[in-house]
């Protein structure tokens, strides 16, 4: 009889350390998914997700090269996870991009005039003051500001 395979995760060394927040922040996803939403446009629904995923791949970004809390063992392992967005912290590292909010708002297909989002322009040369991203509801992610 052939052996059974366990799909059994080995966790790198340090990875206690980032659990209860990860953990966390995951509760809060499932809530912000099954959240209703009545009332709210289509795009609003889907804001609250675009904000934690950002707040979890800033997180793991900030452990690693900021504050250097982090093996890279642990940094690459929570990327193949999917713990953090592999692309959205690899345009943080860019000069221009490092407030970033979502990957949307720098795709010109998703915008009108093939420009990119209004939120990555910044507050001085704004004609309007507040505004809001209607992909992730971002109020101003350009590096200037």
């Amino acid at each position: 009889m052939p052996k059974v395979k366990t799909s059994r995760v080995k966790y790198p060394e340090g990875w206690e350390l980032i659990e209860p927040t990860l953990r966390e922040l995951a509760g809060n996803m499932r809530e912000a998914e099954n959240d209703p939403h009545d009332g709210k446009r289509k795009c609003e629904a889907l804001w609250p997700i675009f904000k934690i995923a950002h707040q979890k791949s800033r997180y793991i970004y900030d452990l690693y090269y900021r504050r250097k809390e982090i093996s890279k063992e642990l940094y690459e392992f929570c990327l193949d996870q999917g713990y953090a967005d592999r692309n959205l912290i690899a345009k943080w590292k860019k000069p221009g991009y490092e407030r970033l909010c979502c990957l949307r708002c720098i795709q010109p297909r998703d915008h009108n005039f093939g420009t990119t989002c209004v939120c990555r322009v910044p507050k001085h040369l704004r004609e309007e003051k507040v505004i809001e991203c209607v992909h992730c509801g971002c109020g101003g992610c350009a590096s200037g500001d």
